[in-house]
């Protein structure tokens, strides 16, 4: 299992300084926005060559949704997303983060009923992933299947939705990122639903039950980190989250609490 940490300005403003002060820190890959993988291309490939440290994933940085309402939108996430393939394959990072849609629509929220029914929404989404998984294949890199949580998203909610519609497409290139904030909402047994979802987890998101970082609040990383290891799970688990305190002092205390938790599963 290697760590690895979503951008921010914290790290500094050229990559080859992001990647040096990461490395410091004790993470082994960054996680990048999508559009800065586009129009800093060449810095970030010149960054990773002199430091060493890879691009471990993208997350972000294109525009609407592959599930969007408005099929302008959809197109033009797709589009978007397709172009970033191409870059995340050549500079080998493991794939795009890439949620159904999120701040779109909850049902847990007002007005409750969403303008499209539930196989609708399985449509749209197919026909989006079949799209994308062309460019995927091509690239050599994965698209990235994230459910959120309820009040994030009303379409893909926990790993057994991203893995049903995984196999009603009978997708190759598309795989799924767990993410254990949106798993405490979710699932009601993270360890299970990751044995559950074991042949197609290739990504994982870390943040603690309130979004600060791990160690912070009530999540047991311990668990879930075992049933990652059981499954064989050996890829990146990245930061992906709001720091409490110094971030000078607050991440190597993460990626020290982090460590910990896989010793001890």
């Amino acid at each position: 299992m290697k760590l690895a940490v979503q951008d921010n300005s914290f790290f500094g403003n050229r990559f080859e300084e992001k990647l040096t002060r990461i490395r410091s820190l004790g993470f082994e890959g960054l996680e990048v926005n999508g559009e800065d993988l586009i129009e800093r291309f060449d810095e970030i490939k010149r960054a990773v060559r002199f430091t060493g440290v890879p691009i471990s994933s993208v997350c972000g940085g294109y525009r609407g949704w592959i599930g969007d309402f408005n099929q302008e939108r959809r197109k033009q996430a797709i589009h978007d997303i397709s172009e970033i393939m191409t870059r995340a394959g050549e500079i080998g990072a493991t794939g795009v983060v890439v949620p159904a849609a999120y701040g779109m629509f909850s049902k847990r929220l007002p007005p409750f009923t969403p303008p499209r029914s539930e196989e609708e929404d399985k449509e749209v989404l197919l026909e989006s992933l079949t799209k994308i998984e062309q460019s995927a294949q091509q690239a050599g890199t994965l698209l990235l299947l994230e459910p959120l949580n309820r009040y994030e998203d009303h379409m893909l909610n926990r790993l057994s939705d991203a893995a049903a519609l995984i196999a009603e497409g009978g997708f190759s290139a598309v795989k799924i990122i767990a993410d254990f904030f949106h798993m405490n909402i979710e699932e009601s047994n993270i360890p299970e639903s990751i044995h559950r979802a074991k042949d197609l987890i290739y990504h994982v998101h870390l943040a603690d039950s309130h979004r600060y970082q791990p160690g912070t609040a009530h999540l047991d990383f311990v668990s879930g980190i075992r049933a990652l290891k059981e499954i064989g799970f050996d890829r990146y688990m990245a930061l992906e989250c709001r720091i409490i305190g110094d971030p000078a002092d607050a991440y190597p205390q993460t990626v020290h609490y982090l460590r910990s938790c896989i010793d001890q599963a």
